[in-house]
């Protein structure tokens, strides 16, 4: 199985941290983000990842070589001459990512023990063009999900914004992303012709095919951890629970 780490970003929220390192080099209780991520995708099956690279590329780079990329194949797309954000990223490294298969997606700064693969097999079951994990997690932007879990909206509770403009909400449930998700070749497709090689968020692309193309919601039915390490407060806390376990 095939997936994704987006670990391109500045992280500027973990100033003075990533100074003189990538965000996804910071380590949560002694262990490097990036470590974890990997480690837990081998756990659930996935032996093929490839990892975006601009802030501090070398770094990372240098990590995984002298970790034997973990004994999976690693490939690195390189963004080092423009950051291209979540969607762009994947449609940068597509010739990477397109087997024929479903990828998934996951953020270096999300950090969790989720059983990654039932939610490959979950998406791959259901014939979904992307399927992303949700919770119903305090927030004030949400994707807004019909009862089939299909992904109708996004809205931004604080604004009152609402997107695709005009939607009804009526009988809508309202669900925080989490970071991770599933994609399809159907879907790779479109995301690719929508903006080559240019810096766009996967978020609002998801929100303008959602109308066409079936994108569904994933919650498990048993606990988990999840953190999104990208501030100091969340890093702290993961760092505690994380350094406890074994």
């Amino acid at each position: 199985m095939k997936a994704m780490i987006f670990a391109a970003g500045l992280g500027t929220r973990l100033l003075p941290l990533t100074e003189n390192r990538p965000k996804a080099l910071v380590e949560v209780a002694g262990v490097p983000a990036l470590q974890r991520v990997i480690m837990n995708l081998v756990r659930y099956g996935f032996d093929e990842v490839v990892i975006n690279v601009h802030h501090f590329a070398d770094k990372i780079e240098d990590f995984l070589e002298n970790n034997g990329y973990f004994g999976i194949d690693i490939k690195v797309s390189d963004e080092r001459q423009l950051l291209l954000d979540t969607g762009g990223g994947i449609a940068a490294a597509s010739a990477l990512l397109d087997g024929g298969e479903p990828f998934l997606v996951h953020n270096v700064d999300i950090l969790t023990d989720l059983d990654l693969g039932r939610l490959y097999r979950c998406h791959c079951e259901s014939g979904a063009d992307a399927t992303l994990l949700t919770s119903d997690r305090a927030t004030s932007r949400y994707l807004l999900f019909d009862r089939e879990k299909r992904m109708k909206g996004w809205t931004n509770v604080s604004t009152g914004e609402v997107l695709p403009h005009g939607l009804d909400m009526t009988g809508l449930g309202m669900r925080a992303f989490g970071g991770i998700h599933v994609i399809s070749p159907s879907m790779l497709k479109p995301l690719c012709e929508n903006a080559p090689l240019r810096p766009f968020s996967i978020i609002p692309f998801y929100i303008s095919v959602c109308r066409d193309m079936i994108i569904k919601s994933y919650e498990p039915d048993c606990g988990y951890y999840w953190f999104d390490i990208g501030k100091h407060s969340t890093l702290a806390a993961a760092a505690d629970l994380l350094g406890h376990v074994k």
